[in-house]
């Protein structure tokens, strides 16, 4: 088959959306279908670009900015997305009626007018990947007032779920937010587990027995430090390990929360934690190996479910998981059922630390958890099973090839 794949992010650059996109694009061609990548890139001078990696095409069409910019600012210039995109695509010249179905990630959640485009012109069948119910989660951490905004947020989501044919959600938990449209006979709503393609491994860039956390045991947090994830606890719980020389604490990764937490950690002299940029999937494991614990931190304000990237790169390492998330979540059953870490859903940091303390202290427990990390890794969380779901909104068409 022939399909299209759409996300805000792609290599190069380093998130979980462009890392799950990549490995879905290249499992889909190692199993004999043909997938095109769009897009959008705020760094092209041109309309469009095309480059072709590992065998597939990206095109990478002309966007206003919205990375690296703050969450109004990005909201704003999401809101036009599409209609960039539209124009762009376009002049690209590309066929879109060559292709038998769409794929789509979101965050974003303005890509609505963008899908609709496609399937006006090409009569096919989309798939969602919903990440985040977003403007709920918003709202659950002030971000947003029930205001004009707020709803207008809510129709584009809306609008995006109108136009899929599926939707795939990370958790049981959140199909509960689209209760309404499973009912309907013309959408299939379903889990669909976050994934991760056995990539090549490389040397890790970070070299921990060079910083001052050398021969120490290492908690790690990997990924997106933004106001969603509530890292303020990961570093009141690194206050009370200040005066242990044995344990440190590593932040690889970027958001918007990453220059207030470098200012506290500053101003409190925290000579236990080091911060790095993100580095690509590739090096993970290599880094993993070298640490302990890794950490998972959501702001007890979500209301809805969320299974982060980052755990995921977690299990595939075999690196046991101390989370900080709301009780009687799916991320705190999927833990403490299969035994690959520890959940605090309190509130006292001390009782936190208790609770890491006990886990990184005990070898014996952390190599249990270790391979029962990588056996729930194989068994949910692979690219090959997420291709296997994702294809089947696509078969009903398949007598055509």
């Amino acid at each position: 088959m022939n399909l299209l794949l759409i996300s805000i992010h792609y290599p190069p650059y380093k998130s979980s959306c462009a890392v799950q996109m990549r490995d879905l694009a290249e499992q889909l061609l190692v199993d004999g279908h043909k997938p095109t990548v769009i897009v959008p890139d705020q760094n092209i001078k041109t309309s469009w670009t095309l480059e072709k990696k590992n065998g597939i095409n990206i095109y990478r069409l002309s966007s206003p900015k919205i990375k690296d910019v703050n969450f109004f600012r990005r909201a704003i210039n999401e809101i036009f997305l599409s209609l960039y995109m539209i124009i762009a695509l376009r002049k690209t010249g590309l066929d879109i009626k060559s292709f038998h179905g769409v794929i789509w990630y979101s965050p974003s959640i303005f890509f609505g007018p963008l899908i609709w485009y496609i399937k006006k012109k090409s009569k096919i069948k989309s798939y969602l990947i919903l990440r985040d119910i977003f403007p709920e989660w918003a709202l659950d951490l002030g971000l947003l007032k029930k205001s004009p905004l707020y709803y207008f947020f809510k129709l584009a989501a809306q609008f995006q779920y109108y136009v899929a044919d599926s939707i795939g959600v990370q958790s049981v938990s959140n199909l509960k937010y689209l209760s309404k449209l499973k009912k309907r006979k013309d959408k299939k709503i379903e889990v669909l587990n976050n994934w991760l393609k056995d990539s090549i491994k490389t040397k890790s860039s970070i070299k921990i027995n060079k910083t001052k956390l050398k021969n120490r045991k290492i908690f790690i947090y990997c990924g997106n430090m933004g106001v969603a994830q509530g890292m303020d606890i990961i570093l009141d719980l690194a206050v009370l390990y200040r005066n242990d020389k044995s344990k440190g604490f590593l932040f690889v990764g970027r958001g918007s929360e990453v220059g207030r937490l470098k200012t506290i950690v500053k101003k409190k002299a925290l000579e236990n934690i080091i911060f790095f940029d993100a580095i690509n999937s590739s090096e993970l494991d290599d880094l993993f190996k070298k640490c302990h614990i890794g950490l998972v931190s959501l702001d007890p304000r979500h209301k809805s479910h969320n299974i982060p990237g980052k755990f995921i790169t977690y299990m595939r390492s075999g690196l046991p998981v101390l989370a900080k998330i709301n009780k009687n979540t799916d991320l705190e059953k999927i833990i403490n059922s299969n035994n690959v870490g520890r959940v605090y859903s309190g509130y006292n940091v001390k009782d936190f630390f208790v609770m890491s303390k006990k886990l990184i202290e005990n070898e014996s427990e952390r190599l249990i958890m270790s391979k029962n990390s990588v056996k729930l890794n194989k068994i949910f969380f692979l690219s090959s099973i997420a291709t296997k779901k994702i294809l089947k909104t696509f078969t009903y068409n398949r007598k055509v090839f």
